[in-house]
């Protein structure tokens, strides 16, 4: 979840921003700051209570967190009327400076493929050290008896 200030945005700059948004599975709504801190008393996201000022913005993504921060980075490249405030990823408040270095890391995806060839490298060498341990020994085993029968 990220908290942006839409102030000087224009209802067709909006639609924009969220047809963007829509497409990726990603929300924006404007909420009242009274209603945004009673929503998110004792929930993860009352660590934000202070973001809750002036016209804010809220951006909720259901899948990949590292993909809402990229898509409102990218949209407030393009329009620098959208300014991050901050956000709370994984229960985490993040100030604007952090949701920054979340949107340069890559997609849950590929870091789930990453963790798994990190998991594999050790396994795939123990085998490939048992092969050529079995390897080694066969070739003994053969030289051994072509000695022998010579």
């Amino acid at each position: 979840m990220v908290f942006t200030d839409y102030k000087g945005l224009t209802v067709a700059e909006l639609f924009d921003l969220r047809r963007i948004f829509r497409g990726a599975n990603i929300e924006y709504k404007v909420v009242k700051n009274t209603l945004a801190k009673a929503a998110s008393k004792d929930t993860s996201i009352s660590v934000a209570s202070d973001l809750f000022r002036g016209p804010v913005g809220i951006v909720i993504g259901y899948v990949d967190p590292v993909q809402v921060a990229k898509k409102v980075l990218e949209y407030s490249r393009k329009n620098n009327k959208l300014k991050v405030s901050g956000g709370v990823v994984e229960g985490k408040l993040c100030n604007a400076e952090d949701i920054k270095s979340i949107a340069e890391l890559p997609p849950r995806e590929v870091l789930l493929s990453m963790m798994a060839g990190l998991l594999q490298a050790p396994l795939g060498k123990m085998a490939g050290a048992l092969s050529a341990t079995v390897s080694t020994f066969a070739y003994a085993m053969g030289a051994l008896e072509t000695k022998r029968s010579s």
